[in-house]
């Protein structure tokens, strides 16, 4: 069995203060995908650049303490890249693509949409470019897994209070219909969704405001997701909402 995992860990020098290198070694992820990592690598300590076991890339945002990304794997891919190749979205720090044999790991912290909902368009236009790259990649015969924080809850099931959220960003109709789009003409699976179609109380973030953990009202803002080519390989599909540190808690996938 592969184990994969994301965490959107909300600044990564925050959450090893509360356990993420305990949480690492005990877990042992294969292969994980960190975003919103809040860090460029000269800022880090060694253990958290170089843990036993696992070697580690980065794709920091320019302006600091903001954004970024990090892959942490077992086996050295065959490749990776830093970013997309285009400017605007690299210079945040959004996207690592490693290259394994047998599939093509993305770990990806999409942009959210803001409040006053004026990063919307900015947000889908990234989207829409990180699947052109992998259309490119898919074209080559490669199979692609996409982790990370998405930023929208894609369907009612996937957030606590969907009608209170109908105007706000994560939940807008627009958003929402780039999802099914992905899960549609773009053939891609949300692996934990497809596992798992009734499974309610499931999320990923929950606001800092009002006990919203503690009374489980969340959001299920990320995803394992995969082209259809690779859902014959999985074995499962989780949800991490014991494992603190963050606002957002990790999300696992196993492949056979």
């Amino acid at each position: 069995m592969l184990k994969l995992y994301s965490w959107n860990v909300n600044g990564i020098r925050a959450t090893q203060k509360k356990g993420f290198l305990e949480w690492l070694h005990a877990t042992q992820p294969d292969i994980l995908g960190l975003q919103e990592t809040k860090a460029q690598p000269d800022q880090l300590e060694a253990d958290l650049l170089h843990p036993t076991g696992y070697q580690t890339w980065w794709a920091s945002a320019q302006k600091k303490g903001y954004s970024g990304v990090a892959l942490y794997s077992k086996t050295e891919p065959l490749s990776v890249q830093v970013g997309l190749g285009i400017a605007e979205y690299d210079d945040e720090g959004r996207t690592l693509i490693a290259e394994y044999p047998d599939f093509v790991f993305i770990t990806t912290y999409v942009p959210h949409g803001k409040h006053d909902l004026s990063r919307v368009p900015f947000a889908l236009a990234y989207k829409e470019a990180l699947i052109a790259h992998c259309a490119g990649l898919r074209a080559q015969g490669k199979r692609i897994i996409i982790c990370g924080d998405i930023n929208i809850s894609h369907q009612e099931i996937d957030i606590a209070r969907p009608k209170e959220n109908m105007k706000n960003t994560g939940f807008l109709p627009e958003e929402r219909a780039w999802m099914d789009k992905l899960f549609g003409e773009y053939d891609y699976i949300d692996s934990f969704r497809r596992k798992y179609p009734d499974k309610t109380g499931a999320y990923s973030w929950w606001t800092a405001r009002g006990g919203a953990r503690e009374k489980n009202v969340g959001w299920r803002l990320d995803y394992f997701v995969i082209s259809s080519d690779l859902w014959e390989r999985v074995d499962d599909a989780a949800i991490h909402p014991d494992v603190l540190g963050s606002d957002h808690c990790p999300v696992s996938l196993v492949l056979k």
